[in-house]
């Protein structure tokens, strides 16, 4: 049964931040809350975590209330809350013990983790030492370390370098694997798109656009055509009735209505003699489809 949200709406003030927001995370997995800042997204998140109290609606793990009695959660939230004083090791095993772990296995689990995210050279450093990848690391750890059933994860990939983006993104298929249930806020839509199954859509603080991302994007069919080669098609493309989307480092990006249009315009390539080096038809990106829908409510 999983994570239900149903009709949950939460004001400021006269400031609408969550508008009777449903949504269900049923399964293991990656579900994703995306939206621009303001959208809603971290208010949703800490109503279901019960930080902050919705106005209205309700919120039900497993068809039962949601809290710490019921399920072990993880949060790791955008605004990163690990103390700057404090050795790594010793704020690991507080916040071990804080959700309800003997010392002795907060800190194996934190030194398990210190070693798969190779951070164990900082066990006796404060936190203000590490740079804001390692950080971030510890801040993961300490979302993970009771092995919770339920994480949030809020922006989890905010500032991070490459390789620790990678590294991120290893542990996120671990935990997959593992069977938990995750949601994820991020702006990072290729990152969304690649671990996130489910989604919503959020624009001050109202779903417009929810569902299976595979689902979403094969109803918009193939939209759009990538070509890549040595001269100008924009003209002809244009004659067959192609919408110019962008001039890219290696090409052109076409919006098309359907795949016939597309197959008439390279045939007419062919015809001239103009062999692009790369042609593709496709579905819309998630970037794309979110600045659509995104753009269309605000």
């Amino acid at each position: 049964m999983g994570l239900r949200v149903q009709n949950v709406s939460k004001s400021f003030g006269d400031k609408k931040a969550v508008d009777n927001l449903s949504f269900a995370v049923e399964e293991p997995g990656v579900y994703g809350l995306i939206g621009t800042n303001g959208a809603g997204k971290t208010t949703t998140i800490r109503m279901i975590l019960g930080v902050m109290d919705h106005d209205q609606g309700k919120i039900t793990w497993n068809g039962g209330p949601l809290n710490r009695r019921t399920v072990r959660f993880g949060y790791m939230p955008e605004e990163r809350g690990i103390y700057p004083k404090v050795r790594v090791l010793d704020q690991l095993e507080y916040f071990g013990r804080l959700r309800g772990m003997s010392r002795r296995d907060a800190v194996a689990s934190a030194q398990r983790w210190m070693e798969r995210l190779e951070v164990t050279e900082y066990t006796q450093m404060p936190a203000e030492k590490l740079s804001k990848g390692n950080q971030q690391k510890i801040q993961l750890i300490a979302t993970v370390i009771h092995d919770p059933e339920l994480i949030f994860l809020d922006e989890p990939f905010s500032g991070l370098d490459p390789i620790n983006t990678d590294v991120f993104k290893r542990v996120l298929g671990e935990l997959i694997d593992a069977g938990k249930y995750i949601v994820m806020s991020s702006h990072q839509m290729s990152t969304v798109e690649e671990y996130c199954r489910d989604l919503t859509i959020l624009t001050h603080g109202r779903a417009v656009l929810q569902g299976n991302l595979r689902q979403i994007k094969a109803g918009y069919g193939h939209t759009n055509l990538s070509v890549s080669c040595g001269r100008d098609v924009t003209a002809k493309a244009e004659a067959h009735g192609l919408q110019l989307l962008e001039k890219t480092a290696e090409g052109w990006e076409f919006r098309i209505d359907g795949d016939e249009a597309a197959h008439a315009f390279l045939a007419d390539l062919v015809k001239d003699g103009i062999y692009p080096e790369r042609y593709e038809i496709r579905e819309p990106s998630l970037h794309e489809i979110f600045v659509e829908k995104v753009g269309g409510a605000e």
